[in-house]
C-alpha cells in the first residue's frame, strides 16, 4: 500500500496547457539527500520517500497509483529573443499538496527525461547542477528569501553527455506554482484569449485571491506580481545574489526565485559582476537585475493587455501606470533592507547618500559584499573601539555611519549587533566551495562536502565557531569566473 498521494489541479485546465509525459526509467537510482523537515511540513512520509518506491518516483522511473505527471507549456524571452514555445523540456509536475501552513505547494521533478517540449534536449540533468540548486535554494530559504525548495536529490546510475560524460541526477523541487511570465506569453502569442483568461483566473485563485474581489481583477493580478517581483529582486540585491538567467520563462508570478542555473553569490562588490558563461554581454549582471525584472514585467503586462481593457488604446496606459510602481516599490524594499543591514531603524533624509557612499567605497576597495556587512555587525565596528580588518579604506565612511547611529537614540550595542546579525549572513554558498563540492561528488562520488556546505549554509546567520573557512572569500587561485546552466 502506497504512502504517497497528490492532487493534480493543473490537469483541470484545458489540454493545451500541458502535455502528459511518458516516464523514462533510469538504471540504478539512489537517494543522495532527502529534505526530511520539508517533507514533514508537506505532510509526506520521509520513510516512504526514502524507500524503494519513493526513490523510484523521485527518479522519474515509476509513479505511485494516481500520480499522473505533466509537462507544462510556456513561451519566453531568452536573452531578449522571443521563443513562442519552450515548455518543461526536462521537468515533470507530479501534483500538489497543502502544507502545514495551509498553502498549496507543487512538487516537480527536474532532470527526469524527455517530454513533448524537449526539442533536441535529452531531458536529463547532470549531478553538478542538481547539487548546486539543492544547496543554493535551501540557503536562500534559510535567509528568508522567497524561493523554490529542494525536497530530494537522486543519482540515476546513468551518464549524461555534455562536454564530457557526467553522472546523471534528478532534483525534486517544491514551489507555490510553476506559472511563469512565459506561461502568459504562450497564450498571448497564440491570441488565445480564452486560454489567457483561464490562466489568469487560475493564477489569481492560487496566488492572489484578494484580486478577485477588486473591480479590475486582472489589473490587480498584474499589480501584485509587480510588487512581489520588486520585493524579490530587492532581496537578491541585499544578499549579493545573481540569478544569472533572468529570462521571462524563469520568472515565477508567485514571486519566488525559480530555475537556479548559472546562479552565484557575488564576492567582491561590483555592480557589473556576471558569472553566467552564456551571458557574454552582461545582460543579467548583478546591477542590471532590477531593470531586467521590470523588462520582464513589461512583457507580462503586454500579454495581459487583452484582459485589462476592451481595446489596446485603453489598456496600454493602465498597464504603464501599474509598471510605473515597480521602481518605487523596489527602492522602498531595498533601502529599508540596507538600513536594517546597517543597524538603522529610523528614516533620515541623508540615509540614501550614506548608503550610496558605502557601496561606492566597497566597489573602490574591492570589498567582499557578505564579509563587509557581517563585519559591520560587530561591537568593535559600531563602537569604533576595534575596526575589523576589512575596513582599511573605510575610515571616513565609518565615522559618518557612527554619527548616524547616534541619532537613533538609546540603543545598546549588543541589541544593535543582534539585530544586524539577523539580516547580514555570515555564510553564503561561496562559488569556490560550491565548485569544490561538485568536483568531489562528480569525480570521487564523495558527498561529504555537499553535506557540510548544506549544513553550514542553512544556518546563515549563526556564528558557527570552527566553520570560519566557509565564510572566507576565495583566494585568487580559487576564484570561479564562470558558472554554467544545467541543460
Amino acid at each position: 500500500m502506497t504512502s504517497f498521494s497528490l492532487r493534480q489541479t493543473y490537469s483541470q485546465l484545458p489540454d493545451h496547457f500541458y502535455a502528459s509525459a511518458a516516464l523514462s526509467p533510469v538504471a540504478a537510482p539512489q537517494l543522495i539527500k532527502l529534505n526530511v523537515p520539508l517533507a514533514k511540513s508537506l505532510g509526506l512520509d520521509p520513510v516512504w520517500l526514502s524507500g524503494p518506491e519513493g526513490v523510484a518516483m523521485l527518479s522519474g522511473s515509476h509513479m505511485p497509483p494516481g500520480v499522473q505527471p505533466l509537462a507544462l507549456a510556456y513561451a519566453g524571452h531568452q536573452f531578449g529573443h522571443f521563443v513562442p514555445q519552450l515548455g518543461d523540456g526536462r521537468a515533470l509536475l507530479l501534483g500538489d499538496v497543502t502544507d502545514a501552513s495551509g498553502h498549496v505547494r507543487e512538487i516537480q521533478l527536474k532532470g527526469s527525461g524527455r517530454t513533448a517540449y524537449s526539442r533536441r534536449g535529452d531531458g536529463r540533468a547532470a549531478l553538478g547542477p542538481v547539487l548546486r540548486e539543492y544547496v543554493v535554494s535551501e540557503a536562500m530559504a534559510a535567509m528568508g528569501i522567497p524561493t523554490t525548495r529542494a525536497l530530494a536529490a537522486v543519482v540515476t546510475g546513468e551518464r549524461v553527455m555534455r562536454e564530457t560524460p557526467l553522472p546523471g541526477a534528478v532534483i525534486t523541487r517544491v514551489a507555490a506554482s510553476h506559472i511563469r511570465v512565459g506561461t502568459f506569453q504562450f497564450f498571448a502569442a497564440r491570441q488565445d484569449l480564452a486560454g489567457l483568461r483561464r490562466l489568469a483566473d487560475y493564477a489569481i485563485a492560487r496566488h492572489y485571491p484578494d484580486a478577485a474581489q477588486t473591480p479590475a481583477p486582472y489589473l490587480a493580478l498584474l499589480e501584485q506580481v509587480i510588487a512581489a517581483q520588486a520585493d524579490l529582486v530587492a532581496q537578491w540585491m541585499l544578499k549579493g545574489f545573481i540569478h544569472g538567467v533572468m529570462n521571462t520563462d524563469n520568472m515565477a508570478i508567485s514571486g519566488e526565485t525559480i530555475d537556479y542555473g548559472p546562479c552565484a553569490f557575488m564576492e567582491q562588490y561590483d555592480t557589473a559582476t556576471v558569472f553566467s558563461f552564456i551571458d557574454e554581454r552582461g545582460r543579467y549582471a548583478y546591477g542590471n537585475q532590477p531593470s531586467m525584472a521590470l523588462w520582464n514585467l513589461t512583457r507580462l503586462a503586454e500579454a495581459l493587455l487583452p484582459l485589462l481593457a476592451e481595446d489596446e488604446e485603453q489598456a496600454v496606459p493602465v498597464a504603464q501606470q501599474a509598471l510605473a510602481t515597480f521602481e518605487g516599490r523596489f527602492q522602498q524594499t531595498y533601502l529599508a533592507g540596507l538600513r536594517a543591514k546597517l543597524g538603522l531603524s529610523t528614516v533620515h533624509p541623508e540615509d540614501a547618500a550614506l548608503l550610496r557612499s558605502l557601496l561606492e567605497t566597497m566597489q573602490a576597495e574591492e570589498a567582499d559584499f557578505t564579509q563587509t556587512f557581517r563585519a559591520l555587525s560587530s561591537e568593535g565596528a559600531i563602537s569604533g573601539e576595534a575596526v575589523p580588518e576589512p575596513f582599511a579604506g573605510f575610515e571616513a565612511w565609518l565615522e559618518r555611519w557612527r554619527q548616524r547611529l547616534a541619532q537613533e537614540g538609546d540603543v545598546s550595542v549588543s541589541t544593535r549587533v543582534n539585530a544586524m546579525k539577523q539580516v547580514n549572513p555570515a555564510f553564503i554558498p561561496r562559488n569556490h566551495l560550491v565548485e569544490a563540492m561538485i568536483k568531489a561528488a562528480v569525480e570521487e562520488n564523495d558527498f561529504s562536502l555537499f553535506e557540510d556546505l548544506l549544513a553550514v549554509c542553512t544556518r546563515p546567520y549563526d556564528d558557527q565557531p570552527g566553520k570560519e573557512a566557509y565564510a572566507r572569500p576565495a583566494q585568487a587561485s580559487e576564484r570561479v569566473r564562470h558558472t554554467f546552466c544545467g541543460t
